[in-house]
């Protein structure tokens, strides 16, 4: 009798939104770059156009949804 492991499916959600770098760093985009852009400074705009490294509380969470 052959017991089947069903495989562990990454979170979609989580993937579409986050880039994994080569050297394993989780980068995400900022909020606030959608939208309602015309009364926003333009610095802003593109001050927000930067990727940013996840919080410290953050990561292994979000390592497991990404199944790494």
């Amino acid at each position: 009798m052959v017991v089947r492991v069903p495989k562990n499916k990454s979170h979609k959600g989580i993937s579409k939104r986050v880039k994994v770098t080569g050297s394993g760093k989780l980068r995400r985009a900022q909020a606030n770059k959608n939208h309602l852009l015309e009364k926003k400074p333009s610095t802003r705009t593109r001050r927000l156009n930067m990727e940013e490294d996840f919080a410290k509380a953050d990561r292994k969470r979000v390592k497991r949804m990404l199944g790494i």
